[in-house]
């Protein structure tokens, strides 16, 4: 079984601990709820499938029954914060609160770098520019972005970004990228997406007054279909995709552009009642 600190999802720790269990002894959901000290003999099934939360005092038996202690224990709370939230604030902090525990006992957490990468605007923006200014100090990067920026803040990216491999340092002090593009997946990172997403949408609109030929706006306001909608998300996707193909044939870059597709309901579902 994996080490806990590689795990995300409190359930499917949970799963995993029962299933290794049971390879090695006769072990049951019946047995296991007892052990954690439920009276509900389908308990911990419930729990695992998704039926049911557990509460704090539910977290420590379990935790308990698991034979967790000491940071693992620590880990398994803000894992069942995070699994349980009903906000994205909540579920950043406690996500954050795991990535506090690896990092106090010196363990990495699955996706934790990517996480902390989308964090802020100022990684992947510094991630292309960086390598644009060799030999420039932080203090010079810093006038590059529009965005009042401070040295301390880009040496603070750089340091994260060439501690986490996601920019290489080379023999002459340059910095280049180790791989062409930075990817995500998980839920953990698709929660920190989100809040990179508000982040460059909030920098998109001191953009406007930028001389149009530095920039480019354009909207339409439509009423669609969920048909339509799936074939004009389809029509984004691929046009996100030739994009990056046009910008990674690039030999000669000048400046760091962002690109924000977006699709968004500025109504509710006129239908939502009527299939009610």
């Amino acid at each position: 079984m994996k080490p806990i600190i590689e795990y995300i999802d409190f359930r499917q720790y949970m799963r995993d601990f029962y299933d290794e269990r049971k390879r090695r002894s006769a072990f049951t959901w019946r047995e296991f709820s007892r052990i954690a000290g439920f009276s509900s003999s389908a308990y911990m099934k419930v729990v695992c499938d998704g039926a049911s939360k557990l509460s704090k005092i539910g977290v420590e038996r379990v935790g308990a029954a698991m034979g967790l202690e000491g940071f693992e224990l620590d880990y398994f709370r803000a894992m069942v914060r995070y699994g349980q939230a009903d906000t994205e604030e909540k579920k950043k902090a406690a996500y954050e609160d795991m990535l506090a525990v690896a990092k106090q006992y010196k363990v990495r957490v699955l996706s934790g770098d990517l996480f902390e990468y989308y964090d802020s605007w100022r990684n992947p923006v510094l991630r292309e520019l960086a390598p644009l200014m060799p030999g420039a100090t932080p203090g010079e990067i810093a006038k590059k972005i529009y965005v009042e920026t401070s040295a301390q803040e880009v040496r603070e990216s750089l340091d994260f970004l060439t501690k986490t491999g996601l920019l290489k340092k080379k023999d002459d002090g340059t910095l280049v990228q180790s791989e062409s593009s930075v990817k995500g997946a998980t839920d953990a990172t698709r929660l920190a997406l989100r809040g990179m997403h508000r982040q460059m949408s909030e920098l998109a609109t001191p953009a406007l007054d930028l001389p149009k030929e530095e920039r480019n706006f354009s909207g339409v306001t439509m009423g669609v279909s969920r048909e339509s909608y799936a074939r004009i998300v389809d029509v984004l996707n691929e046009c996100r995709k030739k994009i990056i193909a046009i910008a990674g044939e690039e030999n000669n870059v000048e400046q760091v552009y962002r690109v924000n597709l977006q699709l968004f309901p500025l109504t509710r579902n006129l239908r939502e009642n009527e299939n009610a």
